[in-house]
């Protein structure tokens, strides 16, 4: 029988478990021997950024070697520098042709298939890997991940249990075995397991960021005293920093010494502002397009293009909106299968970013007003055809819960007409301050500055207000503090939204079995609760560059602001 807690480690086997992880790593990394010059030469180029000038190196000798596996791999890493992930992922497609034997070329097309969230695709290029080496604990680390974005947690869970049986060890192997409880619902396991994290590595930040998003974990004295001292520690990489603060500020916040917390968090914020990239023009320049583009007449002229089907219920909203409580209330519905946030719409847009529009001399959103019904059909059933394996229950109706599809309103309107779109907004302060005290895993890089935040979500509630306009009655609207006020009237208008009959287990959604991958894994748990709505004014003496930035945004809420 496995024990969640093995004997503690001795400190000469301290370094064993990295060893076996770097050795096979190692085994996974290309070994390319470029013997020709121009290989050679694309190789020095792209290692010192100039990927411009690599690339025509790189394009000349594939038209004269188009089966060269090292030139293919290089133009794939290129590709990818330039954000041209659809070619480098065909790229390498190519060298595991050319070369199926060389596990490092399948490893690299793995990663471009996770990247694109080709993650059905993903696990049949492990599997290959996985049958020539079974004990590699990398490949089996990043299954991991696979299985459970393919929706299949229990054994991805299983993995992570054998990994930490195999390396008692290694921290990470802990961590990544907490994150897996925490998904499938096993909280005091998993607050076991991130505490054996922590005694092997006291720097296991993470180990500490995980326990903090555990909505129902309390700190105790000893945590604080030893989360403080850990970050007292020069040596601390900037990564652990930013995490430790963040739970810092969670266990100040629930010991009430609010003030204490926001300097935490804001500290937190501000480091990981400086490791990410945003810029505010971004969104805003976006929103003026969309609404430029997506016009009453060009719906009215698309009317009956694109996929017919009515499978998919896309929630949308702002992180920390309360998506993750109406998915896990629409999966307890016979009628419904509620699967995760699904990037597969996300990569078609990107796709017809980066390579459609070029080609056509436009941007997008603009192209698509130029497309026909054919094309608009087939993005349709590229979107069905690519989420179907996530579908495991054979019910007829599925959520996708990516919510920033926000800004994707008029894409689905115009490729999959008889979707359905469910909106779910929360207080603009709740929602934003959720924001600022959360790290997230990837994305969400409007989250770190306070007007940043708020301004992000001026732009949704304008976004949305517009379709609003020119798609009347499209969106479902479902305000997050309703639901809480009365769960059983609002869970009938969604319903009714979607045509689907009234069934009492919506009510009881804490009781759906269903593994959960984000923060709000836990309080989809349990019954409804009104302890959140409210917690940002504890902080409000802080808020004012959240509170000036959302303007007219907050005084109208719930209804619109008149710029909307």
């Amino acid at each position: 029988m496995f024990s969640l807690l093995p004997p503690e480690p001795k400190p000469a086997d301290a370094a064993a478990p990295d060893d076996a992880f770097a050795q096979a790593m190692a085994a996974l990394q290309p070994r390319h021997e470029l013997r020709h010059p121009r290989l050679q030469e694309a190789a020095s180029l792209q290692a010192s950024g100039q990927i411009e000038a690599a690339v025509p190196v790189l394009d000349a000798y594939l038209k004269k070697h188009p089966r060269d596996c090292e030139a293919l791999h290089l133009m794939a890493e290129a590709r990818k520098m330039q954000g041209r992930f659809d070619e480098g992922e065909a790229l390498l497609a190519r060298a595991v042709e050319a070369a199926p034997d060389l596990a490092a070329l399948r490893f690299a097309y793995v990663n471009a298939l996770s990247v694109a969230s080709k993650y059905d695709m993903a696990f049949e290029q492990m599997r290959v890997l996985l049958a020539r080496d079974p004990e590699n604990p990398v490949l089996r680390t990043i299954n991991i991940k696979i299985l459970e974005a393919l929706g299949d947690a229990a054994a991805a869970l299983h993995i992570a249990q054998q990994l930490a049986q195999e390396y008692p060890n290694r921290a990470a192997c802990w961590l990544q075995y907490g994150d897996m409880l925490r998904v499938v619902g096993r909280s005091e396991e998993c607050v076991s397991a991130y505490r054996r994290a922590i005694i092997l590595e006291s720097g296991c930040a993470g180990a500490w960021w995980g326990l903090a998003n555990l909505k129902t974990f309390r700190f105790t004295e000893e945590d604080l005293t030893e989360m403080v001292a850990e970050l007292g520690r020069p040596q601390l990489p900037v990564e652990g920093r930013i995490a430790l603060n963040f739970a810092l500020g969670k266990a100040f916040g629930q010991l009430k010494q609010f003030a204490k917390s926001f300097d935490c968090y804001a500290r937190g914020n501000a480091l990981q502002r400086l490791r990410i990239q945003h810029d505010p023009a971004v969104p805003a320049a976006y929103t003026a397009r969309c609404k430029a583009v997506f016009t009453a007449e060009l719906f009215a002229r698309h009317a009956g293009c694109g996929a017919p089907a009515g499978d998919p219920i896309f929630v949308v909203g702002l992180g920390r909106s309360g998506s993750t409580l109406v998915e896990q209330i629409l999966a307890s519905h016979s009628a419904v299968e509620g699967t995760r946030e699904l990037s597969d719409l996300t990569t078609i847009a990107r796709h017809l970013e980066l390579d459609v529009a070029p080609q056509r001399g436009t941007d997008y959103p603009g192209l698509l007003a130029g497309m026909d019904g054919t094309e608009l059909r087939a993005l349709g059933e590229r979107y069905l055809d690519s989420t179907r394996g996530y579908r495991k229950l054979g019910r007829p109706r599925f959520t996708d819960k990516m919510g920033l599809n926000f800004v994707h309103v008029g894409l689905i309107q115009l490729i999959l007409p008889n979707a359905k779109i469910i909106d779910v907004r929360r207080h603009p302060m709740a929602c934003c301050f959720s924001n600022f005290t959360q790290l997230f895993a990837r994305g969400q890089n409007h989250s770190y500055r306070q007007s940043e935040i708020a301004g992000f979500y001026r732009h949704y509630v304008d976004l949305m207000a517009h379709f609003d306009r020119v798609l009347p009655g499209r969106v479902h609207r479902l305000h997050y503090e309703d639901l809480i006020a009365q769960p059983e009237a609002e869970i009938r208008r969604l319903l009714d939204h979607l045509g689907l009959p009234f069934e009492p287990q919506c009510l009881d959604f804490h009781r759906t079995e269903r593994a959960v991958s984000t923060v709000s894994s836990e309080q989809v748990r349990t019954p409804l609760y009104r302890d959140a709505l409210e917690q940002w004014r504890n902080y409000e003496g802080w808020l004012g560059p959240m509170k000036s930035a959302l303007g007219d945004v907050l005084e109208a809420y719930p209804a619109l602001p008149a710029f909307a």
